[in-house]
């Protein structure tokens, strides 16, 4: 198949949405598909570049309030343009921007099947950035963007009973897939826990993310501090960054502040801790609940996105959503019982030894092949169902 994926964020930028479009795009090509990413032009990038080549760069901005991301312009035309001399077997609009909402205008003018991609809850982000009263008029903006595709892809049951629920169209399961070649306890590595400042035996919990409002940041520090009551030596370790890390610093000049870590060093941070504790409440899904775990960490999570899919008592806690208490509750019962044990960090690799980047690949795939045509639609279990033409 020939197929154009477009989206508004892709690596290097560092999100969950960049790393899972880029991450489709290679399962793709290595089983032999031809792939097209249109996406922003980034600050690396070359001047020229080829239109039917692997990336089409197009015009982008600046997303006011959260440095170090952008939307593409629109750019319809120029889609149409491409499209009608390369034709696409399928479009996949990754993201709900103009950019994506240009993609979407193309493939109808041309008819040309497209899907949708449904990463992020922007109408929760709205009222952490101070938009509150948005938030109606955004989510309504998803839902009309999203009902231009044939079906949306999301990454959750949960989440696809949900957007069901309030008229999205047609959405289909897709799970997400972690690479456990990458993200695995064999890169766990002493000599970077000695830089942390850890003796034999010492935990050392994980933060990885952005570091910014919308991850609920005040719980993970409260959370720490009450581990700190049981075990005295325990490090916080933050890799990431974003507009909260200046004075998350200044107020905690005991935790650690590793950076955005990319690929095998984000992998050797993971593998090196002890214990993930992930207090978002914002998340569409949360892939770093997957690496986490892939990674043989024991996790705390709310009990929504990948944890609610993933996480299983035998290697975390799933926690009543919201319930803040009952966070640090579990927390501190992972803790007590010893997080370090063989047992837990084996069932935390076995509750995502199944997501197979090629496995995932495949099916994405093979729901782009069958994007309806007129009289057909998708169910929200992936199977086409034929309808009157």
């Amino acid at each position: 198949m020939r197929i154009a994926m477009v989206t508004e964020t892709f690596p290097p930028e560092i999100n969950g949405v960049a790393l899972t479009v880029a991450g489709l795009a290679q399962g793709l090509r290595e089983a032999g598909h031809t792939v097209q990413v249109v996406r922003p032009r980034q600050a690396d990038d070359d001047v020229d570049t080829d239109e039917n080549g692997p990336d089409v760069l197009v015009r982008g901005a600046r997303l006011p309030k959260y440095p170090g991301l952008q939307f593409g312009l629109p750019t319809a035309r120029r889609l149409r343009k491409l499209w009608k001399d390369e034709r696409p077997d399928a479009i996949y609009a990754a993201t709900e921007g103009p950019l994506g909402y240009s993609a979407l205008r193309a493939a109808r003018a041309l008819g040309i099947p497209a899907a949708t991609g449904f990463h992020t809850r922007f109408d929760d982000f709205a009222r952490h950035y101070g938009f509150g009263f948005l938030t109606p008029v955004v989510f309504a903006y998803l839902r009309r963007f999203h009902r231009q595709g044939a079906a949306t892809l999301v990454p959750t049951i949960e989440l696809r009973d949900f957007l069901i629920e309030n008229k999205f169209g047609d959405v289909v399961l897709l799970r997400r897939a972690v690479d456990n070649a990458l993200f695995s306890p064999a890169h766990r590595d002493d000599a970077l826990r000695a830089q942390w400042g850890l003796k034999p035996g010492q935990l050392a919990v994980i933060y990885v993310g952005r570091i910014a409002p919308e991850k609920n940041l005040p719980l993970a520090v409260r959370t720490f501090r009450e581990v700190q009551k049981i075990r005295h030596d325990a490090r916080y370790v933050w890799v990431g960054d974003g507009p909260s890390r200046a004075a998350l610093a200044a107020e905690n000049p005991d935790f650690i502040f590793a950076g955005i870590q990319r690929d095998a060093n984000l992998a050797r941070h993971f593998a090196s801790a002890d214990l993930f504790v992930f207090p978002s409440l914002t998340e569409t899904f949360g892939n770093v609940t997957l690496e986490a775990l892939a990674s043989g960490l024991p996790t705390v999570a709310f009990d929504y996105g990948a944890a609610r899919e993933h996480l299983n008592p035998d290697c975390g806690r799933r926690v009543p959503f919201g319930n803040e208490d009952a966070f640090v509750r579990a927390t501190l019962d992972l803790v007590r019982g010893d997080v370090t044990r063989a047992d837990i960090r084996a069932a935390a690799v076995g509750a995502v030894a199944e997501l197979e980047p090629a496995a995932v690949a495949a099916q994405f795939a093979k729901l782009l092949a069958g994007l309806p045509r007129l009289g057909t639609k998708i169910t929200g279990n992936g199977n086409l169902r034929e309808g009157a033409t």
